[in-house]
Parts: C-alpha cells; structure tokens; sequence
C-alpha cells in the first residue's frame, strides 16, 4: 500500500509539472499537486511512525 501511494503521489506530481510549464490548464492542476504532496506527507509520516 506504502508503494501506491508513492507512486500515486509521483504521477500527479510529473502531471502537475507538464501542466504547469507545458500549458495553462487552470486549477486542475494545482489541485493535483496538493493531493500529490498531502499523499507523500502520509507515507513520509507513516515510514517515521
């Protein structure tokens, strides 16, 4: 489960990136983002637990 997430959290953040220097796709992408980095705080804060 530990790996899902951080490959979940990987993918939005390269979606994230494309969007944000590839194109203006509006706040989709910075929602994203945030879901991207809330996912790999979880994970980082699980480890440490």
């Amino acid at each position: 489960m530990g790996n899902l997430l951080y490959i979940i959290a990987v993918v939005l953040v390269i979606i994230w990136a494309i969007g944000f220097f590839g194109y203006a796709a509006g706040g989709i992408i910075h929602v994203l983002l945030v879901i991207a980095i809330v996912l790999f705080l979880l994970k980082v804060i699980r480890r440490e637990a």
